[in-house]
Parts: C-alpha cells; sequence; structure tokens
C-alpha cells in the first residue's frame, strides 16, 4: 500500500457520495503533524483566471476546483521552477506555488507554458488523523502520482485513468457507473 505522503494522489472510491469528491483525484501537497491539504485535479472550474485575477490579460486559463476549502484563494502547480521563483517541490517535477506576482507578468508576456502550470480556487484539507480515517474507511485509494497525470488538461480522463494505473484490478472499477442501483 502507498504510504500518505506529500505528492501521492488520492483517487475517490467509485461510490463516494460526497458532492466535493465524486470521482475526483487530489494531489497531496502536504502531510504532517498538523493534517494534510492537497488540490483536486480533475474538476473544472465555471470561471477562467482572467474572471478571477482582473490583472491577468491572458485570456481562457482554465482554473480547477481545487476543494471546498477557502475557495477565496488560488493556489497553482507548476513544471517551471526556473521561471518561477519560491515555489516548493513536492516531488520531482512537480511544484507547489511561487512568487504569485512573476507569474501574472510570465502569463500576460505570454511567457509561461500553460501545460506546465495548473491553477486551483479553494484546496482540499485535512485535520490530524481525518485524512487517516477516511483512508480505513475505503473513501480514497491511495496512490503514486506522475506529473503527466497531474498536469494532463483532459480533466475528464484523469480518474479513470488515476485507476487503470493502479492495474487490472482497480481498472474495471473505471467504468462503474456512478449510481450502480440505476443500471
Amino acid at each position: 500500500m502507498v504510504s500518505l505522503a506529500p505528492g501521492i494522489l488520492l483517487i475517490a472510491d467509485p461510490f463516494l457520495k460526497d458532492p466535493n469528491f465524486a470521482r475526483t483525484v487530489i494531489f497531496v501537497c502536504e502531510n504532517d503533524e498538523k493534517g494534510s491539504f492537497g488540490f483536486v485535479i480533475n474538476r473544472l472550474f465555471d470561471q477562467t483566471l482572467d474572471s478571477l485575477i482582473p490583472d491577468v490579460i491572458y485570456p481562457g486559463i482554465p482554473v480547477y476546483y481545487g476543494g471546498p476549502v477557502q475557495v477565496d484563494t488560488i493556489h497553482f502547480l507548476h513544471q517551471l521552477p526556473d521561471q518561477i521563483q519560491g515555489g516548493v517541490q513536492v516531488v520531482p517535477g512537480v511544484y507547489w506555488g511561487g512568487r504569485f506576482d512573476d507569474v501574472v507578468e510570465l502569463l500576460n508576456q505570454g511567457a509561461l507554458d500553460l501545460q506546465k502550470i495548473k491553477f486551483f480556487i479553494g484546496y482540499s484539507g485535512w485535520t490530524t488523523g481525518q485524512l487517516e480515517e477516511e483512508l480505513r474507511e475505503k473513501s480514497w485509494i491511495p496512490s503514486e502520482s506522475t506529473p503527466s497525470l497531474v498536469f494532463e488538461s483532459r480533466e475528464q480522463q484523469i480518474w479513470q485513468q488515476a485507476l487503470r494505473n493502479l492495474g487490472s484490478n482497480f481498472a474495471m472499477m473505471a467504468n462503474f457507473p456512478i449510481d450502480p442501483s440505476l443500471n
């Protein structure tokens, strides 16, 4: 079993009913004695970055719903440590945060590879022991992450692909209906 650590993915169990997390994949950024937090990487938000941040003039950059906590904040993951100063490496190839003013300036100049950065509104967070309890209840399937899956732009395929990456026992779960009673 994969241990709970920064950089793992939490794949929602196919039958998880919580509307905040049904069929989601969360990239965990921190897990310590104070709790855990990460971002839902496969749920597109209904507004773009330029509509949320007036200083961003580059249009149409997608924003993802990172989770239900502090939905008045913007966060980002990236693969651009040479361009974005101040980021924290979560795992090789994935950095969290950095100097946001620099990001806005680089975006407005068209100087960032938009395939290597993902923006989130809000985040997913757990208090000490809460996530461990949810794992015991089998709400989440932990998995190793890959930068290619974290930065996948076809968000509707991430949950299924994350399950398929776990092997044949999980691959069939990727095709389970949301509500089997409707079959």
